[in-house]
């Protein structure tokens, strides 16, 4: 019995700080893959921050003042993390994002710890258990943790086993069994939407990856089948989530009277806005009509105040940051950065196509937020990190299009006899 508990306390330190002072050893990316950023990808998630601050202190200064005596309650704090997490996400982009994956049983187990504590701390307005309250005033929202905590051990579990990932065991079976108990626990809050956005996560990355070969087709089949009993369950169970299934589908957007408020409001506030908006500032539905202006529809305040160029404006960023993270996935050096940037940006895209979706009344009220709009310091600093995680991909990436670049001037040079340019140095007059 001794040297069993021996045992298991001698594995439970290799893991944990073992795997941390491993981590340590390659912290650096190798000198080889030291190469720029994508500029362009920083640039556009910036102009992005910067348009999310100005439209979340717009539609959340109504309900800063109102519940709280302060039109900065909100807009305060996520300036605050939107600075730190920036600067955070460029020191990210200088570590080796390989070293993460020595985090990644440690991490899942913290993880899984947080969402157990949520259950036994105070519910929030809905009857939900789904944050972590500290002394001091501080909160945690576990889900936040979950969702990268899915991308890493998903990612890991592709890559050791990409030799044989055309087998469902090792390419669909084994990476899901981490997913079950974050589910489990998810449901247990509930959390329906953040149970829906990490489903999708993993079977983007199980998709992109080829796991499980041609069974992936009939596993998508038995996903859908699952996926439709457990609608039948929410709208058949009665409660908030069975309201907002009834109030949504099978209506269109002039058919609002068994629409539920917040969608109702919803659907007035885009409405409103017409082709230019009635102008920042200037939205009537964020003062108390619309619930969670500052959160869950504040696409809708976008709507109502810059009309459907605003909004237009809203999607192209998204598609453009989509669109370059997929292309930083694809020049990653190796299948792990590969798989972590298509789990990032799958991330960024299935949420804000869920938010737009829920605002717009094409989804039933699941209370997704809009990345980097929306009020929540845990989900914005989690994101910014995640963003320098996919940034340290692109510096590997670039290093290794660069070498090929030399490489093939190189050979260029040797097949017509040329001698290699070689940079010439002037001095400077002093």
């Amino acid at each position: 019995m001794q040297n069993t508990t021996t045992s298991l306390l001698a594995l439970i330190l290799d893991r944990s700080v073992g795997n941390i002072l491993r981590m340590l050893r390659v912290i650096r990316l190798p000198k080889a893959e030291r190469g720029p950023v994508s500029w362009g990808f920083v640039g556009t998630l910036a102009i992005t921050l910067a348009y999310g601050l100005i439209m979340l202190f717009s539609a959340s200064y109504s309900s800063g003042y109102t519940k709280y005596g302060d039109i900065y309650h909100f807009i305060k704090p996520q300036a605050i993390v939107a600075v730190v997490g920036f600067a955070a996400m460029l020191f990210l982009s200088r570590i080796n994002y390989r070293a993460l994956r020595y985090l990644n049983e440690t991490f899942y187990f913290v993880t899984l710890v947080l969402l157990v504590v949520a259950l036994f701390m105070p519910s929030d307005n809905n009857g939900c258990y789904r944050w972590v309250y500290f002394p001091g005033g501080m909160s945690l929202q576990p889900s936040e943790l979950a969702k990268f905590a899915i991308i890493l051990g998903t990612a890991d579990a592709l890559d050791k086993r990409k030799d044989q990932i055309g087998n469902p065991l090792y390419g669909i079976v084994l990476p899901a069994l981490p997913l079950i108990p974050v589910l489990i626990l998810l449901k247990m809050e509930p959390h329906n939407s953040a149970m829906i956005l990490m489903c999708a996560i993993f079977g983007t990355m199980v998709f992109c990856a080829g796991g499980g070969g041609w069974w992936l087709f009939g596993a998508g089949g038995v996903a859908a089948a699952g996926g439709l009993a457990f609608y039948n369950y929410l709208s058949s169970s009665g409660g908030y989530a069975a309201e907002r299934l009834g109030g949504v589908w099978g209506l269109t957007p002039t058919d609002t009277a068994n629409m539920l408020w917040q969608t109702r409001q919803s659907v007035y506030a885009i409405c409103t806005g017409g082709m230019f908006g009635v102008g920042i500032g200037n939205s009537v539905q964020k003062h108390q009509w619309l619930p969670y202006a500052e959160n869950d529809f504040i696409f809708s305040v976008v709507c109502e105040e810059l009309g459907f160029v605003g909004a237009l404006a809203v999607i192209i960023l998204f598609g453009a940051l989509i669109v370059q993270g997929i292309l930083i996935a694809l020049n990653a050096p190796d299948f792990f950065g590969t798989l972590l940037g298509i789990g990032v940006t799958a991330q960024v895209a299935w949420q804000a196509f869920c938010h737009i979706g829920v605002a717009t009344a094409l989804l039933p009220n699941t209370g997704i937020s809009l990345p980097f709009f929306s009020s929540g310091g845990t989900s914005l600093l989690l994101l910014l990190g995640e963003m320098g995680v996919l940034l340290s991909v692109s510096r590997a990436g670039n290093a290794r299009l660069a070498a090929q670049k030399e490489q093939q001037q190189a050979d260029i040079d040797r097949r017509l006899g040329r001698s290699p340019q070689r940079p010439v140095y002037r001095h400077q007059r002093t």
